[in-house]
Order: C-alpha cells, then structure tokens, then sequence
C-alpha cells in the first residue's frame, strides 16, 4: 500500500515539476519587449460595459480620458442602469472629450446581457483596436493604453493579455482573493508565453475588433453566462497571435469582493465556463490543478501512514525506504522551486503576494481547489446572474 501511494505521490510531484520549471518560469523570466507607439499607432476604442456603476464611472472616465496616446474613444456601455447612470452620462461628461456612451433598455433571450453589450460596443467602435476593462477598475497611469498597444505591435499579434491586480486590504478574504487572482496569472501568462494561451481577463484585455468579427463573436457561447473574455479567448487564441504584458504601467487594479457571499458567486461564474474551454485546454488545466491538490494531499496521507507504521513497529523493506526518500526529495524540491519561481513571479505581477507567504498560498490552493470544486458541484443548478 505504501509503494502504491509513494508512485502516485512522486507522479503528481513529477507533473508539478514540469510545469514550474517549463512553464511557469517563462513568466518569471519573461522580458517584456519595448514596442513605442507613434503617431501614427492605430485608433483604440476603449470599452466598459457598466451596470449600476455611477460611483465608478465617476471616478473612472476622468482616468481613461486623459491616456497619452493619439487617437482613441472611451466607449461606455449602460446595460439598464437604474442607479443614475444615464444621466450622468447624458449631462455630467461634457467636459470629458474623448468618452461618449450607448444605452441599451432591454436584455434577450438569446444572449447574455454582457455579450450583447460588448457586441454592440465593437459593432459601434469607432477604432480598429479594442481596449476592454470594468468599471470598478483603474488603469496603473496615463501610459496603460500606449503600453498596451505597444505589445500589439509584436509581428503576427491579434490579441495583448493585461494583468489586473486586486487592491491589497485587510483581512482573510482579501489575501484570498489575492492568492486565485496571483496563481490564476501565473497559469494563463505562462501558458500563453509557452505558445498554449487558453484565456483573458476582461478587466484589462485588447484585441483586434476583426478578429473578433472574423470568428462570428460569442456566437458559439451566447448563452452561457460570462466567458465574454476568457471563452472567446479560448477559442480565438494562439501561440502567434496573443502577446502578453507585464509592465506595471499597463496593470488595472481592481476593486475586490468585500463579502464571501459576492465572491463566491463571481467564482461559480468564472467555473462554470471552464468546461466550455477546448479539450487540450482542459486536460492541462486539469493536470496541473489534479496533480497541485495531489501533491499536498497525498503528501498528507503517506506522513500519516509513515508515522502510524513507526508507531506499530511496522519494519519499512530496503526498496519502501529508498522511494520514500526519493520522493520526499522530490516534494522538496518542488516546493523549493515553486516558492522561488511563484515569488518572483508575484514581485513582477505588482507584489500581489508576499514572497514570504508563497508556501502558505502553496497550501492553500490545494484546499481551495478541493472546496471550490465541490461547491460548484452541489450549486450547479442554482441561477447565476451578471449583476
């Protein structure tokens, strides 16, 4: 029983090595290329679908108006505001010269309110290029968007994957919130550097609106409540057309769930997607979280029969011993190298967390995974919703 349970041990630390080591350490050695922009750069049409956001709008327009860059729009899209969204918009952002704003009144049946505004939105977009974040987001600085498109200009590029950071705050929640988001990053980054992109994060994305209308839009997955940046992603992306940036300058921070409740629910959206992603997609996905929650609970249950077999005397054969030892040193090495390789990534991706809390996080994603998974499974068919 020990053999057995030392072989799938040292299996699922194998697979986790091979992603750190092969995979994960592109982003943390990842050297972002510098594209300048020109006047000449392409027109960009910057999106926000908002509903209910008029505290954020206020705060956020101002931001997107004033990017250094030559040509571009802030596009803003009222999805049936009811919290003084349009008129604000209708009388309060003259002054603001680059945003002008559509109203959408209804939803449909065959399409996702979400989806429907941002077709709209690239439908009406006055630009070739589009930028895409939330309402509750705000650019690193005046240079997000001249960043952003810097990366475009890499030979072949269609679409640039953005890093969105959370706001650091107190409490558990908000360091778990930190910790998905941080390894949510490593994972899409380092897979999309390796040639194997598979989603984005609509809170900072750009793409070309002819791809977009090229691969018929949200077309395969109208119904299917988000997936509006990481589905389309998913389905549209390759080793040749995505680039990715990690310049601080071109991060959005983020404004985190302050309830379990509101966070919950925003992961049982971003979960249910993922079984629509493709299927090589989903193995890898599934490799690296199947043998990252392996990796620990295993590790648990061989220390428990370890320590039980020490307290009855059980004799361990000269073989039991040798791959004991073997694998031990394997989980030390892979726990070694992804605190090294997942720190440097997290001092790159804006601190998001600290170096000396890596192990921890390690743990906890283990759990999390566990607990997520079966949360999704036993609230399957309860009604999920945008807003």
């Amino acid at each position: 029983m020990l053999t057995v349970l030392l072989i799938l041990w040292g299996l699922a630390i194998s697979i986790q090595l091979i992603f750190v080591l092969f995979v994960f350490v592109r982003t943390a050695f990842f050297r972002q290329a510098d594209h300048p922009v020109s006047n000449s750069s392409p027109g960009v049409t910057l999106v926000v679908c908002a509903r209910n956001e008029l505290r954020n709008l206020t705060d956020l327009l101002p931001l997107l108006d004033s990017q250094t860059y030559p040509t571009f729009e802030v596009l803003v899209m009222d999805d049936r505001s009811t919290d003084g969204t349009q008129h604000f918009l209708e009388n309060e952002i003259s002054h603001l010269s680059r945003v002008r704003f559509i109203r959408i009144d209804k939803d449909y049946d065959h399409v996702t309110p979400k989806k429907y505004a941002v077709t709209i939105a690239l439908k009406k977009a006055l630009h070739p290029i589009v930028l895409l974040t939330d309402a509750d987001c705000r650019p690193a600085g005046s240079d997000w968007l001249a960043g952003m498109v810097g990366q475009l200009n890499k030979p072949g590029a269609d679409i640039v994957l953005g890093f969105s950071p959370y706001e650091h705050r107190p409490g558990l929640l908000n360091l778990l919130i930190r910790i998905e988001t941080l390894f949510t990053a490593v994972q899409y980054v380092s897979l999309a550097l390796a040639g194997r992109p598979y989603m984005g994060v609509g809170r900072n994305l750009m793409y070309r609106r002819q791809l977009f209308f090229d691969n018929r839009g949200f077309y395969s997955h109208m119904n299917v409540l988000g997936g509006d940046d990481d589905l389309f992603i998913n389905e549209v992306a390759t080793g040749r057309n995505t680039a990715v940036s990690l310049d601080p300058a071109t991060f959005t921070w983020s404004q985190p769930k302050e309830t379990w409740a509101d966070w919950r629910m925003q992961k049982r959206r971003h979960l249910n997607v993922g079984k629509h992603y493709k299927t090589g997609h989903k193995v890898r996905l599934g490799l690296l979280t199947g043998s990252h929650v392996l990796t620990w609970w295993l590790g648990l249950i061989v220390g428990l029969t370890v320590l039980v077999s020490w307290q009855v005397g059980y004799p361990f054969t000269d073989s039991d011993q040798l791959l004991l030892e073997t694998v031990g040193g394997l989980f030390a090495l892979r726990l070694l190298t992804f605190w090294g390789i997942v720190g440097r990534i997290s001092y790159r991706l804006a601190h998001t967390v600290h170096w000396a809390i890596i192990p921890l996080m390690d743990v906890t994603l283990a759990v999390y995974y566990v607990v997520m998974g079966l949360n999704t499974y036993i609230n399957r068919r309860r009604k999920l919703y945008w807003r």
